[in-house]
Formats: structure tokens, sequence, C-alpha cells
């Protein structure tokens, strides 16, 4: 396997783009992570979907830097919220679906036995990379509630952010094409501003195309910013050194 930082190659910003460089600066008084969809069936390389996202997963070296950026919001003290994708018995008979859809419900992708109990929860496809869970489980994090197909629309994310006086989100997660990309058009049109962490998300490798490549065009063209886990980590300790 091929080994690509996230701004080489394919992937490589244009050397002479159209669009100005970013003018967003973050304010961490008003700033959350929203981390989307960090579940074993994405992340775990047991998870139904590692087959399709493995590869860009790894090369991004996406867990790992989810990990890091939890921990740095985390000591920056800005609000964190996951929006997690769960599938109930009930949503197998749905009458129509995308063409992921189906996908998702015929290899049992983010299945939970009910909206109302956690009975086989742990560990399963569902639940949260353990390595996750002591940011995740804190008593702190905003879990809302689960989105059914890809943005926010179906969730109370917006709302929970809102009442908390988020305006600014630092969007990561699964999957950059997919629920990435849904997240990252209805929150900026509900009013936020949203930087995308391009090498914390991933993107399906299948015959119908590079996933990963066709989000990151789009968010060239959508994000108030498009930055490395990186260069958020440092942005989020110098606000909080100065």
């Amino acid at each position: 396997m091929t080994t690509l930082a996230p701004n080489v190659g394919s992937y490589a910003d244009p050397l002479n783009p159209l669009f100005k460089p970013s003018t967003f600066k973050l304010d961490p008084r008003r700033a959350a992570l929203v981390v989307v969809d960090p579940q074993n069936d994405f992340l775990s390389p047991d998870g139904v979907s590692w087959p399709f996202f493995g590869d860009s997963i790894t090369e991004n070296g996406t867990v790992e830097h989810i990990e890091q950026l939890f921990a740095a919001a985390k000591e920056a003290d800005i609000t964190v919220a996951v929006s997690p994708h769960y599938y109930y018995p009930v949503d197998h008979h749905w009458n129509f679906g995308g063409p992921l859809e189906h996908v998702m419900h015929d290899i049992g992708m983010f299945g939970r036995r009910g909206p109302l109990t956690m009975e086989g929860f742990a560990g399963s496809g569902a639940d949260f990379l353990e390595r996750y869970k002591p940011y995740i489980l804190d008593g702190k994090t905003i879990i809302a509630s689960p989105h059914k197909v890809y943005g926010p629309e179906s969730n109370d994310l917006a709302l929970q952010l809102r009442k908390k006086g988020v305006s600014q989100i630092i969007l990561a997660g699964m999957a950059a094409n997919l629920c990435i990309e849904s997240h990252l058009r209805e929150l900026i049109e509900q009013g936020f501003e949203v930087v995308v962490v391009r090498d914390a998300t991933a993107g399906p490798r299948i015959p119908e195309g590079d996933g990963y490549l066709a989000a990151i065009i789009n968010f060239r063209f959508l994000a108030h910013a498009l930055w490395t886990a990186a260069e958020t980590i440092e942005k989020l300790n110098a606000d909080q050194a100065s």
C-alpha cells in the first residue's frame, strides 16, 4: 500500500488557486470540536466498512488525528460534541433509500437493538472507538441524538451547539464525502463558521471513485478553512497560551 500525506499527490492543494486564502480566525470562546461517527464500524479494522475505508483511514492517520483533536479540545476547554449514527430494527423497514443506505442496512452498519436499550451495544460496530471513550464519556461532551442518513438535519446537534453559544465549528470524523460533507453543508446553512480537518477524516475507495478526493475538492469550495490536525492543534494551543 502506498502511503500518502494528506496534502500531496492527487490530494495536494492547487499551486495557483482561484480562491483567496482563508481569513478565518479561531475564537475558542465560541468554538466547538464536532466529531461525526467516531464509531467502530468506520474506524476499527473489525468494522464492517473497513474494507472500503481502511486504506484512506490508514494513510491519513485518521484514528490518531481524531484522538489528538479530542485531547487538544479538552485541554483548550472548548465545547466538544459527537454526532453519532445509529440504526434500530425499525429503520430497516424504510420504504426507500439511496445506494449507500441499502449497503449500510445490508451489512448491519451502526446496528443497535433499539433506542431505549443498551443491550449488545458495548464493543459493537455502533459503539465508540475504545480509545475515544475517555473523551466522549466524561460527562461534558455533547452526544447528539443520532443522524439517520448523512447530515445533522435529523438530529439535535445544531440546537445543542446553539445552547452552548457556539458559532464556530472544527469538523472531523467520518466519512469525508458523506456525513462530513453533509454536516458541513447544513451547518454552513445554519450560519456556523466551519473548519474541516482534512486528515481527521477519510473516504471510500470503490469502483465508483475516490470519495476522499471528491470531498477534498468540495471542502475547498465550501469550508471556511481547511486545516490539518497539526495546524488545528497549534491554533488551539496558541489561543490557550495567549
